[in-house]
């Protein structure tokens, strides 16, 4: 069964506030209208009554035993004309004194004055005596003080009812103009909201499937809030299959640097076992299990460290030292390798006395990794170079070397974890692919930075930061 959307419950909420708003509309503007069409009749057949009453018939009105003279009749009978209205003087009794219109009654039997209670005016048939409804305004014709007769004048409904029919349609016109705007914004909106939003949402089911080479956002817009939403998704999906391959690696580099001593340390100790390796020559090989087995335990340590770090474990213990002194000192335990490759470190300073603030156990590990990692990148006969410089309250700490050099396209993913590249791997024996993200995350919880220049083929510089203190 297909699942129903907030476009499709939008979408169904709109037609039917739009039928049910028409319907409101219709009914209640018609009825409305109808009456303010009458009210405003009824005004102005008032007006227009009392205007002829006061300058025409109460002048020339002469008692009903005179009756009403030609002159008069013409008059009534223009009057009746201007305002599409039927003009009748009647007396108490109903006899028809009048009538603009030919009619074969010349009496209303049933008249009666007090029909009309205490208003002017009355809507229907003015007792059958038309055809079909009209509104009826009274107004008596007085003479002395004394009220002689009724002038009436009696306008058809039906004609109102055109003009009722012509601002209905007004109404339906205006209507209309307004269903269709906000369909065009019905339809702009489909169109820049819900369908890229229909997009992201079918673009996240397949990411979390774990589809992120899916292209269903490749054209996205990036001009509004919605088209950054996609391309964001995007980025991160391109992140994560990015994350994927370098997981892939990462657990074949781990399963490398495990399975390398152990598949040494299993075959040593079967073949001295079984007799292979002779008594006399096991002492040699028990030195390469040894030495294997420190390599898993150093790789386990560093793991370890990166664990603590990640889980904020590791406090620093920060204390105020001799950064020369430090770097001199560590320099100096890495003479034994430097002689093996004739490797010479070179410390330039232009003071011997900076004095920093930070945690001296883990910046000794920041220096010892740097260093090590250049000795072993560096060619033979070369010279690895160790500068500091100050600036502000900082100072810059820099070790160079002039080895294979970093390719360009690996220079990001060398702080991740177990990361190698290819050129550094045959040189690399014992290295985990650690020592540089242990070295990061050190650096970064002190709150400065390090950064890596490198040219393949020509050597690596790593630099960082340390507060003065």
């Amino acid at each position: 069964m297909r699942r129903k959307t907030i476009y499709y419950y939008f979408l169904l909420s709109y037609v039917l506030v739009f039928i049910g708003s028409f319907l409101v509309i219709d009914l209640w503007t018609s009825y409305e209208n109808k009456q303010l069409l009458i009210k405003n009749k009824e005004t102005e057949l008032y007006d227009s009554l009392n205007v002829i009453c006061v300058n025409t018939i109460h002048d020339k009105y002469n008692h009903v035993a005179n009756g009403i003279d030609e002159d008069l009749k013409i008059q009534l009978r223009t009057y009746a004309k201007s305002l599409n209205c039927t003009l009748q003087i009647i007396d108490f009794k109903g006899n028809i004194l009048y009538s603009s219109q030919s009619y074969e009654d010349d009496s209303i039997p049933d008249f009666n004055i007090r029909d009309f209670g205490e208003s002017n005016y009355k809507i229907g048939k003015f007792y059958n005596y038309f055809d079909d409804k009209v509104i009826s305004v009274y107004m008596p014709i007085t003479e002395n003080l004394q009220t002689r007769g009724y002038a009436f004048l009696h306008y058809d409904l039906d004609a109102l009812d055109e003009e009722h029919l012509s601002i209905q349609n007004t109404v339906y016109l205006t209507f209309l103009f307004i269903f269709m705007l906000t369909l065009i914004i019905l339809i702009t909106f489909t169109f820049t909201v819900f369908i890229p939003i229909k997009k992201i949402s079918i673009a996240a089911r397949e990411y979390a499937k774990g589809n992120f080479t899916y292209e269903g956002l490749e054209k996205f817009n990036s001009d509004n809030e919605i088209g950054r939403l996609g391309l964001s998704l995007k980025f991160m999906a391109d992140e994560l299959n990015t994350m994927e391959v370098d997981e892939r690696k990462f657990i074949a580099n781990i399963s490398h640097d495990f399975r390398s001593p152990l598949t040494s340390i299993k075959g040593y100790v079967e073949a001295m076992k079984d007799g292979t390796i002779p008594y006399e020559m096991q002492d040699k090989y028990l030195d390469i299990v040894l030495f294997e087995t420190e390599r898993l335990t150093k790789l386990t340590e560093n793991i370890l460290t990166l664990n603590k770090w990640d889980s904020k474990g590791n406090r620093l213990d920060i204390t105020s030292f001799n950064i020369y002194t430090l770097i001199r000192k560590i320099a100096n335990s890495f003479e034994g390798k430097c002689e093996k490759k004739k490797l010479s470190i070179c410390i330039n300073t232009d003071n011997k006395y900076y004095m920093v603030s930070a945690d001296k156990d883990k910046i000794s590990q920041v220096i010892y990794n740097l260093i090590d990692n250049a000795i072993k990148f560096s060619h033979s006969e070369s010279e690895i170079t160790v500068n500091m410089t100050s600036r502000n309250d900082k100072v810059f700490i820099s070790v160079a070397d002039s080895g294979i050099g970093i390719p360009k396209e690996s220079l990001s993913k060398i702080w991740d974890r177990f990361y190698k590249t290819d050129l550094s791997r045959g040189k690399d024996k014992t290295g985990s692919g650690l020592g540089l993200s242990i070295t990061r995350e050190i650096i970064l919880a002190h709150e400065q930075n390090i950064n890596v220049v490198s040219t393949e083929g020509v050597g690596t510089k790593f630099i960082f930061t340390l507060k003065k203190s």
